[in-house]
């Protein structure tokens, strides 16, 4: 994307964006904005294996089609 930039913002009460960083002085367009909260928490990996493992979209790795490899295949990791 030409001209394009990435900065972090906060949302004010008023739903106003605070930017971090000052735009270009030549930038005056219309923007598209992508708002991705900051994560506050911490990174739960149970929580996302569980909700993975939970997920329709992978139903189909239960059908023994997809079950194509043995503990014999491959080259151990060491």
């Amino acid at each position: 994307m030409e001209n394009s930039m990435n900065t972090t913002a906060t949302v004010q009460t008023n739903r106003q964006l605070i930017l971090d960083e000052d735009l270009p002085e030549s930038f005056s367009k219309r923007v598209r904005v992508i708002v991705m909260p900051e994560n506050d928490q911490e990174f739960d990996e149970n929580a996302w294996l569980r909700a993975l493992s939970q997920n329709e979209v992978f139903e189909f790795l239960a059908n023994e089609e997809e079950d194509i490899y043995t503990i014999d295949d491959g080259v151990p990791f060491r």
